[in-house]
């Protein structure tokens, strides 16, 4: 078991009370041009601490889920649901069992609670990793009142200590798990939400702060509420460009590895890894536009595991890291600074090693070489170096 955290966001509802749509149920209702799913996974998905995501979805909905999600449908694991929403949360943490390596905690969301924040998350996370369990939750604001059969006032109930309960709920796997398969086997099928389970089974859930944005799309209504908040949003082109530098020396020896093709030379670059620079500056490139540090940060030279390592492994991480922000990489261009060997017949390898590592298409990435005019360390042949400049969008669906 790792210390990764997963998602399952529970979408296999029929939700009676929005009313027939051509569209399907309300998971799959179009609020500012996308569907209801395709937000809320937007949001999970560009969340750095959530590994896994499984959306759980009717069995009937199969085409409608690939409809709304395109793309990202096959970025998370689908899972057929259940008659009630407890069963359908059920299937999706026998799924995550099933994985080579289960989850430490898991999130338990609605599907229709696209307005859920990162900060949100966090403090679930947080609380439920110390804890065992935790939920947001908001003051109950109104006055609460009890009714008689005949819809008149039974009593006025206080509301001070009385909280209204949010998604995501965050348990440690293990636990939340286990209550799961003794509610199936007790026969009980009717608690409200997953905390009142973990509750049922003796773990200790904790409250932390809600956010009152953070609603569930119960009716029509919430539906083209929902809508029109996200008209109101001004959009905004999330594009960032990052830039990477790295330089080694060379010494004796009979290749060069640059930007992931290896080349005979006279010489060979020194350094713990196959001393790449192309790949090691695009690695800092791509870092770069997510705050995410440097190649030492993730790759310290003084760990024994990366001596001689090829360095597409670096890149890989860089864009997995990339991703797991919500990024999506537009280009790769890399400069190479060297006297020798000459970089022109290798020139398209090194572009398709790139567009390999990166996913990239070809016409979306560059590999130029220029000398350094016999000027400095490059130009007396001492050391190759390497300038590369990637550009990532950050907060897309798709």
């Amino acid at each position: 078991m790792t210390d990764s955290v997963a998602a399952i966001l529970v979408a296999a509802g029929r939700g009676e009370r929005a009313g027939f749509s051509a569209e399907g149920p309300k998971q799959y209702r179009t609020i500012g041009e996308r569907a209801v799913l395709a937000h809320t996974l937007g949001v999970f998905r560009s969340h750095p601490r959530i590994s896994d995501i499984v959306v759980v979805i009717h069995a009937d909905d199969g085409q409608l889920c690939e409809n709304a999600l395109g793309p990202l449908a096959e970025r998370v694991h689908l899972v057929t649901g259940g008659a009630e929403r407890q069963n359908s949360v059920r299937c999706g943490l026998e799924f995550l069992a099933d994985l080579a390596q289960a989850p430490r905690s898991v999130l338990i969301h609605d599907a229709v609670r696209p307005f859920v924040d990162h900060a949100t998350i966090d403090r679930v996370i947080d609380a439920a990793t110390t804890h065992g369990g935790a939920i947001p939750a908001v003051p109950i604001a109104d006055t609460i009142k009890r009714a008689a059969e005949d819809r008149t006032i039974a009593a006025t109930v206080p509301r001070a200590g009385l909280f209204g309960a949010q998604t995501p709920q965050g348990f440690r796997f293990a636990a939340i798990r286990a209550a799961h398969e003794d509610a199936a086997r007790s026969g009980r099928s009717d608690f409200t939400d997953d905390a009142s389970i973990a509750e049922w089974a003796g773990t200790k859930v904790v409250l932390v702060e809600g956010a009152a944005g953070n609603v569930k799309l119960t009716t029509r209504e919430d539906v083209a509420a929902a809508h029109e908040r996200l008209k109101r949003r001004v959009p905004m082109i999330d594009v960032r460009t990052g830039n990477g530098y790295d330089v080694h020396r060379l010494v004796e020896g009979d290749h060069v590895t640059l930007c992931g093709v290896k080349i005979p030379h006279d010489r060979r670059l020194d350094g713990h890894s196959d001393a790449d620079v192309g790949l090691h500056a695009l690695t800092d490139a791509l870092l770069a536009t997510c705050g995410a540090g440097d190649i030492g940060d993730h790759f310290p030279p003084s760990d024994p595991q990366w001596r001689g390592a090829a360095s597409h492994i670096f890149v890989e991480k860089a864009v997995a890291i990339v991703t797991a922000k919500g990024g999506r990489i537009m280009n790769a261009d890399v400069s190479l600074i060297c006297e020798a060997p000459k970089i022109a017949p290798h020139r398209e390898a090194m572009r398709q090693a790139i567009a390999g590592i990166t996913g990239l298409s070809l016409d979306r990435v560059s590999v130029k070489a220029t000398t350094n005019e016999a000027i400095g360390f490059v130009g007396r042949r001492e050391g190759i170096a390497a300038i590369a400049t990637v550009s990532v969008v950050y907060g897309e669906i798709a």
